[in-house]
């Protein structure tokens, strides 16, 4: 598969935008809410988005990734407060993602730096990085590259997306995760970032709920 950013995010967008989801007007206020470190509620995300509670409930059921905890309160959806090897530092509040490549994706989104943490998915070594609205300011180590797929079945953009998408120290640890998706690709963490943007710009818009993940 190609390296070529903007190649990569148009064969990407060509497939997430094919997803039947819920308009943009949720995606957001969702995951604001969420970035708050709290569960959300179907009344919060009603009063946040100005629609009927109905409405919402209607789109919410839509996303069947979509994770809640014991009494239906929502607390995960790209952001969770579920912990993964993903960790989403925001605000001083500790937070999780879904994949590496939300914790590149969600401080443009949200308009506010975040410091990120994740293992090696080869070595388990730490992997750190600062990553503001407007670019990733630094990566330890620098060597540091996202693996990524197009996946083919969108039913769960978890488990088909999502579940791919790792942090590695360079790309001699990611071979083995190559070797075994020789469809998929690694890029830095700096161009991944970039992906991320141009998903956006061409029309795989992160405000679209599981659009990107």
């Amino acid at each position: 598969m190609t390296n070529d950013i903007q190649t990569l995010a148009s064969t990407m967008d060509s497939v997430f935008s094919r997803q039947d989801s819920p308009t943009g007007w949720l995606w957001h206020p969702l995951l604001l809410l969420l970035s708050r470190g709290e569960p959300v509620t179907i009344p919060d995300l009603a009063i946040t988005t100005g629609r009927a509670e109905e409405e919402v409930k209607q789109a919410m059921e839509q996303l069947p990734d979509t994770e809640y905890d014991d009494t239906g309160r929502i607390v995960g959806y790209g952001v969770t407060l579920r912990p993964t090897q993903h960790r989403f530092t925001l605000d001083g509040r500790q937070l999780y993602t879904w994949c590496a490549l939300d914790t590149l994706i969600f401080p443009t989104i949200l308009g506010r730096p975040a410091q990120v943490e994740s293992p090696c998915h080869t070595t388990g070594q730490p992997i750190r990085a600062t990553v503001e609205p407007d670019q990733v300011t630094a990566v330890d180590p620098e060597t540091a590259v996202v693996s990524i797929v197009i996946p083919a079945d969108l039913t769960s953009v978890r488990g088909s997306f999502c579940n791919h998408v790792h942090f590695f120290t360079d790309t001699h640890a990611a071979q083995p995760w190559l070797d075994q998706h020789p469809d998929g690709t690694v890029l830095p963490v700096a161009d991944s970032y970039q992906l991320g943007r141009q998903l956006d710009t061409t029309g795989c818009d992160t405000s679209e709920p599981g659009a990107c993940c």
